[in-house]
């Protein structure tokens, strides 16, 4: 029996790459063969995919960058793409082709719509993404990971939630440790755009608590590059002990282990919290798409998970009140906790699974 064959496309932030990891983990498991095809952006978060995943690096790009000179060569970039992924196709064919989004993503769904064949998207935030969007209509379906999710008129679409990779799953449900008159650990989680309002509010909202609080305070920051040496440093000189780099491979572990986590509201910070089940205070990204960010927070602020500061309203004083208000108060942290994992989706892997499953059936039948 031929072995399946699933090729995944999705761009380059953690946000499109976290679920198509999740899922390609989940159908090499069930013995098909995975592909993934990303650019040299995405390259860089394909670290934890599994070794058996077929990795491609495709001819893309983005008219958000770059001069005049450089917008100028993204169609016949994207073209050139979408044609060599058409001759990759005709040469080995794949039994669905999954999208999640990003321009990377555009080269496969192309040539799969081109060729006809059995193809699907997961949309990860409560808004369409301009490539998801620009394909919606052209997919058997559209797999929300937020819900309720804006589509087009005519789209077929389903809530699925936001598939999590194993790490993140294998701590799902992880008891919490109430806060108290001993170490606690705050995580601070950027996500990959506009992280540095995190980095300029952050620190200095921390030397405000109380000292009788601080002295217990214990912070992973993940910070961009170019800040990294000025928010080492004002914590050294504040004298709070804290942990920060650009990137944490061990999130799960981090955020498992943590009494609070700052965040974006990207949605697969939001889902890790809410699989995890943390209290959390949510600040998102004002320039995301559609403002989809503050629709990825909501399920988690409804459910009284999470508090959410807008970022126009976000300084040190405001953002000192709430860890204060989260950390000195170990009953309302716990109902938070709890009420995170009530808007967790588990098996959102499971679900998306038996879409692809589903839809390679469709096409044999």
């Amino acid at each position: 029996m031929k072995q399946k064959y699933l090729l995944i496309a999705a761009g380059g932030t953690g946000g499109h790459m976290f679920p198509a990891q999740a899922l390609a983990e989940a159908m090499l498991k069930k013995g098909w063969r995975v592909r993934l095809s990303t650019d040299a952006r995405g390259a860089r978060y394909t670290g934890g995919f599994p070794h058996t995943t077929e990795i491609v690096q495709v001819s893309s790009a983005t008219f958000a960058r770059g001069g005049i000179l450089a917008k100028a060569m993204v169609a016949p970039r994207i073209l050139a793409g979408v044609v060599g992924m058409a001759w990759q196709f005709f040469r080995d064919k794949p039994d669905v082709v999954v999208g999640f989004g990003g321009y990377p993503s555009i080269p496969a769904l192309g040539a799969a719509t081109l060729m006809k064949l059995p193809r699907m998207i997961h949309e990860q935030n409560g808004v369409l993404g301009k490539v998801n969007k620009l394909f919606a209509k052209r997919v058997a379906g559209v797999a929300c990971g937020t819900w309720p999710t804006d589509v087009p008129d005519g789209v077929e679409a389903g809530y699925v939630g936001n598939p999590v990779r194993a790490a993140v799953l294998e701590r799902a449900g992880a008891g919490y440790i109430t806060p108290g008159d001993y170490p606690m650990s705050i995580l601070v989680m950027g996500g990959s755009q506009g992280a540095r309002i995190l980095s300029d509010v952050v620190p200095e909202a921390i030397a405000n608590l109380p000292a009788d609080l601080r002295q217990y305070v214990r912070v992973a920051h993940q910070a961009r590059e170019e800040d990294h040496e000025r928010v080492t440093a004002f914590y050294a000189d504040h004298g709070i002990s804290a942990d920060v780099k650009p990137f944490f491979q061990d999130v799960p572990r981090r955020m498992s282990e943590a009494q609070l986590v700052i965040s974006r509201a990207g949605a697969s910070s939001v889902a890790d919290i809410s699989i995890i089940g943390r209290p959390s205070v949510l600040i998102p990204y004002a320039a995301a798409t559609g403002d989809h960010q503050t629709a990825n927070a909501r399920g988690l602020v409804e459910a009284n998970a999470a508090i959410m500061i807008p970022e126009r309203a976000l300084d040190s004083k405001t953002l000192a009140e709430q860890i204060t208000a989260v950390l000195t108060n170990p009953n309302a942290a716990l109902q938070m906790s709890n009420a995170a994992l009530s808007v967790g989706v588990p098996d959102a892997t499971a679900r998306l699974v038996s879409l692809v499953e589903d839809l390679a059936q469709e096409e044999t039948a």
